[in-house]
């Protein structure tokens, strides 16, 4: 993972794909196709945090997951693409990490794992197929714990790609997600929100900055 969990690389033609048919395909045109690296902000923002239950939706080859895991967070890792489940039970199995992350195979458009956690993290929740990610990340706010926080990373503005003929998908700002989540008044506080940029090398080799929405909230205590 480089820091797009969800990214839309790849030419193929998605019209006739179902979108577990399209994740699979993505993963298996490659060993891999991230870093292996967790998200820079991921590990900025749960800095200080206390170690709890972790749910990572979108989780790809699970460089987060295992990031977490490896701080002590037990995880719920979350992708459609069974591909990208193996690799990252590959990963953590490496990683000394395997009884600390619970890889579950989803379709976030239809079902959800179930639970409360103490840090539902989305990093990249992009695809070129249809993916409902408004609805989606009003149920990851829903599943955050009393006191539990909810850190969504996202493309902000035109995206890298748009070379590539695929920058009609929406890639709204942190104002926009935050509006989006429909948080109930008074139970939920704003500790970060900004855009941020970033530095990030294509496979061409070319660096190219590129600007990230940055959202953390906060559920307030239970009284």
């Amino acid at each position: 993972m480089t820091g797009d969990a969800h990214g839309t690389h790849g030419t193929h033609d998605v019209s006739d794909m179902s979108a577990e048919e399209y994740w699979n395909h993505r993963y298996s045109e490659s060993d891999r196709i991230w870093s292996g690296n967790p998200n820079a902000a991921l590990v900025h923002e749960t800095a200080g945090l206390p170690v709890g239950r972790a749910l990572d939706l979108g989780c790809g080859e699970g460089a987060d997951a295992v990031w977490l895991a490896r701080q002590g967070w037990h995880v719920t890792a979350v992708d459609i693409s069974q591909v990208a489940l193996d690799r990252g039970a590959a990963h953590a199995e490496a990683a000394g990490v395997a009884d600390l992350v619970d890889w579950q195979r989803h379709d976030l458009s239809e079902s959800f794992p179930s639970g409360v956690f103490d840090l539902v993290s989305a990093h990249f929740l992009h695809s070129r197929v249809e993916l409902p990610r408004e609805e989606i990340l009003r149920r990851a706010a829903a599943a955050v714990a009393p006191g539990g926080a909810l850190l969504v990373v996202g493309h902000s503005g035109v995206p890298h790609w748009q070379h590539d003929g695929h920058a009609d998908m929406r890639l709204p700002t942190t104002e926009e997600v935050l509006k989006d989540l429909d948080l109930p008044d008074g139970e939920w506080e704003v500790l970060v929100g900004e855009e941020r940029e970033r530095v990030q090398t294509g496979h061409d080799g070319e660096q190219r900055t590129l600007t990230d929405s940055v959202l953390k909230v906060r559920r307030r205590p239970a009284d």
